[in-house]
């Protein structure tokens, strides 16, 4: 089975004492790519460089909503200079988070609309978190859609209908862990009806761990778990899964070279 792990953290400290046997041992397990996301500028440059260890991974380089307010002017130029890194592949992991009161809402907004221009200017897609605040984000997508804007809503947790509005947008949807989830009927129903060419898999290593791990530390391997579940929701192949969610995984980032 191919397995591309649209999102993951894998500079966590939670991978410090296993992280370079684990790495080696992927390929040999079906990853044919791992996307690793990063929160702030300097996290941005820990990520590149753990990246360049690896043929098979890539990297979103962005601030994310919990870390807006420590942000500064001067740190999109520096994201403008990391994302012509040759790892870098997405301005991410960029977005809304109104789940939790870590940076005021206004602040948040300015910097997600200054990335999305950032990945405008770039010709990049955007790698997308957004958490309770699907009316704000939908707002700002719709207003920013010039048709130059693209992107993936990772770990997405909303309704059918939210989901259809941002694949409308040309936004790729991205499902964790939870879809394996019992009583996850939400995120069962978007698994069965998001188009396929528009669904990707993602870990959000080390966090989201699919059954039958849930509690256990996430890896890239695990994403053959979500890929079956969805596979059993959808009536098919899991190994059909894994080939399209591939597909569309080197599609959106531009990297069929790897």
């Amino acid at each position: 089975m191919k397995i591309f792990d649209s999102h993951a953290h894998m500079d966590s400290k939670r991978f410090d004492s296993d992280r370079e046997q684990l790495l080696q041992d992927l390929p040999a397990l079906g990853v044919t790519g791992v996307m690793n996301a990063s929160v702030n500028v300097e996290n941005a440059k820990e990520v590149l460089a753990l990246c360049e260890s690896q043929d098979y991974m890539v990297a979103a380089v962005g601030i994310y909503p919990h870390e807006t307010h420590l942000a500064k002017p001067e740190d999109l130029k520096a994201l403008e200079i990391l994302a012509r890194h040759e790892k870098a592949v997405a301005i991410g992991e960029i977005g809304l988070d109104y789940y939790w009161d870590n940076a005021p809402k206004e602040v948040q907004k300015k910097w997600f609309v200054d990335q999305l221009r950032l990945a405008k200017r770039l010709q990049m897609p955007v790698n997308i978190h957004c958490r309770d605040a699907h009316g704000d984000m939908l707002e700002i997508l719709k207003a920013e859609q010039d048709g130059n804007l693209t992107g993936v809503l990772h770990s997405f947790s909303g309704s059918v209908e939210v989901m259809q509005e941002y694949v409308k947008l040309g936004f790729y949807i991205s499902l964790p862990g939870t879809v394996t989830f019992k009583n996850a009927k939400r995120v069962k129903e978007v698994a069965m009806m998001v188009p396929l060419d528009r669904l990707l898999v993602e870990t959000d290593a080390p966090y989201q761990t699919p059954a039958p791990f849930r509690g256990k530390r996430n890896d890239p391997a695990k994403v053959r778990f979500i890929i079956q579940e969805i596979a059993r929701l959808r009536g098919m192949d899991p190994e059909e899964i894994g080939r399209l969610t591939d597909e569309n995984a080197r599609r959106i980032y531009g990297i069929e070279d790897i």
